[in-house]
């Protein structure tokens, strides 16, 4: 594995935690929202990866110089339930009086944003650590 490589994979890991912490904000910024109806309640945004494999020729075969990195597949809507309210004063509710909350769960998102913000500096300190290896070898070569 060259250092390319690991560039390559600490990069696309970045940027998967990236879309990770990017859908986590919108769900936290609709945590709150109401709807007058369950289909049009906004439900958090999930992003769904994949590891892809490659050698170093890019087929995806496994071999001997077998490299990884993260794709984006897509991102999902959960599929916990809306939250339904009896509120027949506020101004959109239904026919029926109720009103629909967003199925975000606040404490969970947190916990996912720690989580990813984690990922995002291992990823970092992986860089920082193989730029220190690169520098340590030219350092050699001097010698």
């Amino acid at each position: 594995m060259s250092f390319n490589n690991i560039y390559d994979i600490s990069g696309s890991a970045m940027n998967a935690q990236v879309m990770r912490l990017d859908t986590i904000a919108s769900n936290l910024a609709n945590a709150d929202t109401v709807a007058g109806s369950e289909q049009d309640a906004y439900r958090a945004l999930k992003p769904v990866f994949s590891a892809m494999y490659q050698t170093a020729s890019g087929d995806t075969d496994t071999g001997n110089n077998l490299s990884a990195s993260v794709k984006m597949m897509g991102i999902v809507q959960s599929d916990r339930a809306v939250e339904q309210r009896y509120e027949p004063n506020n101004p959109i509710a239904n026919a029926d009086g109720y009103v629909f909350y967003s199925n975000v769960n606040s404490l969970e998102e947190m916990a996912d944003m720690m989580s990813a913000s984690r990922s995002y500096q291992t990823s970092v300190e992986i860089l920082g650590k193989v730029n220190s290896m690169q520098q340590s070898i030219l350092r050699l070569g001097q010698s």
